[in-house]
């Protein structure tokens, strides 16, 4: 099996090195992450100049570019012959609910899914990669049950592990994401030079965390693992959209 490893975090993230080494555990593993850290980068690809590839001491190959920009490299040209599957992370914090529409770690997965290849993304809940042994526990699991059930569908699979100690786990759940109310506003502050800036605000307070959704079962110690579909189609209002008569 050949592996394409990438995360949001940067090619020097601790989290992209367990994920990568689980991940030889299982095949042929390219590891292909961005420079710098692109947390929040979403799906963005960088069409307004070209992009370089260098590889680090560790054998990593990094672009000074986006988590989508490096998967799709990846698989569009750098790679000889397609990757069976793109793994994404580990994150250093949770990507659930609405967090999934800007995570970068996401995207580089949505990324291969976009492009035929089954992808998961795998992030831990608790920033500063405390518990990083509990993560990567849960991604050999994971992937064990995937490279097992085999990979015939291209499938998209959001996951996240509990920050809690190994002993702390309580198993593994199949969820929906949750809902957030809306962010915070954006800080307003000036600069050195007395000039206006404005910082991003804080994500808002969990809306929606009941039972079944990835923040209640993350919170009760389990192991989310949310299938994604990226078609966009409001079907809920399709009618009423054709009865404008457009």
């Amino acid at each position: 099996m050949k592996i394409l490893v990438s995360n949001d975090d940067g090619y020097f993230s601790p989290g992209i090195e367990t994920l990568a080494r689980v991940a030889r555990s299982f095949g042929e593993v390219t590891v292909i992450a961005p420079e710098r850290d692109r947390s929040g980068a979403s799906n963005s690809l960088t069409l307004d100049r070209p992009l370089s590839v260098r590889k680090a001491a560790s054998g990593f190959l990094y672009v000074n570019g986006t988590p989508t920009d490096c998967v799709h490299i990846g698989i569009t040209g750098l790679l000889e012959g397609r990757p069976d599957l793109v793994i994404s992370g580990i994150n250093d914090g949770a990507n659930m609910g609405d967090d999934t529409i800007y995570s970068g770690t996401v995207a580089a997965a949505m990324e291969g899914h976009l492009l035929g290849v089954p992808a998961i993304a795998f992030s831990i809940a608790r920033r500063g990669f405390e518990h990083l042994d509990t993560a990567e526990r849960a991604v050999r699991q994971i992937l064990e049950r995937v490279v097992r059930k085999g990979l015939d569908e291209p499938m998209l699979l959001n996951v996240n592990i509990p920050g809690c100690p190994i002993e702390g786990l309580r198993g593994t759940r199949v969820t929906r994401l949750g809902k957030r109310h809306p962010t915070e506003g954006v800080i307003r502050t000036n600069n050195p030079r007395g000039e206006t800036i404005y910082w991003i605000g804080p994500v808002g307070s969990v809306r929606d965390a009941g039972e079944g959704t990835d923040f209640h079962a993350v919170d009760q110690g389990f192991v989310s693992v949310t299938p994604l579909d990226i078609d966009l189609t409001g079907r809920a209002q399709l009618d009423s959209v054709r009865s404008w008569a457009i």
